[in-house]
């Protein structure tokens, strides 16, 4: 059986076309250096978050892609970025035991005044403190998350509070920052040979 991945695109890249959501992060680092993985690439229609029907449309793609590929439930990752980045923190609350590991980039919790795409999880909605809610609930899944200093899209702040958060429950966390890069963390994130190597060590813990 083959590792999943699960990939979630940036509000650039919603439509309904099927095609623009491989054009722009993980798409383009995989046709570079593949991977031996089953990668899924669900597409939101205009002006859609990764919440609600359309996060559940795409756990759906997933679990079609498991059953028809013969996927390894064990060793299901989620990734995203921007947009999508918000994606994987609400869908891993959503599903806390689907996946063995999470990497968001550029990403974040709470809305961005400089992002009117992005929405809060209506998980996290009530919390007083929405980073450690979050951190609390996944302190079990082994997370490394990528943002560039320089973003004046998401702010950086956004990923640092959710690392800090994280390492207050002890989770299994690492952070990379590149201090050069803006909103585009993505190319470099993807193109780093030790995420790969470090992702697919990961097997679900439950």
């Amino acid at each position: 059986m083959k590792p999943v991945i699960l990939f979630l695109h940036g509000a650039g890249e919603r439509g309904t076309d099927g095609i623009r959501q491989k054009e722009t992060g993980l798409g383009p680092a995989l046709r570079k250096n593949p991977v031996p993985a089953i990668v899924v690439y669900p597409q939101l229609p205009p002006d859609a978050q990764w919440l609600g029907e359309h996060a559940d449309a795409a756990m759906q793609s997933l679990d079609d892609a498991i059953r028809e590929h013969d996927g390894d439930p064990q060793r299901v990752y989620l990734t995203g970025m921007s947009l999508g980045g918000y994606g994987v923190w609400h869908l891993a609350l959503a599903h806390p035991d689907r996946f063995a590991a999470l990497v968001p980039v550029c990403g974040g919790i709470a809305p961005a005044e400089s992002a009117s795409s992005v929405r809060q999880s209506p998980l996290t909605a009530y919390a007083l403190d929405p980073y450690r809610f979050t951190a609390h609930a996944l302190r079990h899944i082994p997370a490394w998350i990528f943002h560039g200093a320089a973003d004046t899209t998401i702010p950086p702040d956004e990923s640092r509070r959710m690392h800090d958060a994280l390492r207050n429950e002890h989770a299994d966390v690492r952070y990379t920052e590149y201090a050069d890069a803006d909103h585009d963390s993505w190319t470099r994130a993807y193109a780093e040979p030790e995420l790969w190597r470090w992702l697919f060590e990961q097997r679900q813990r439950n």
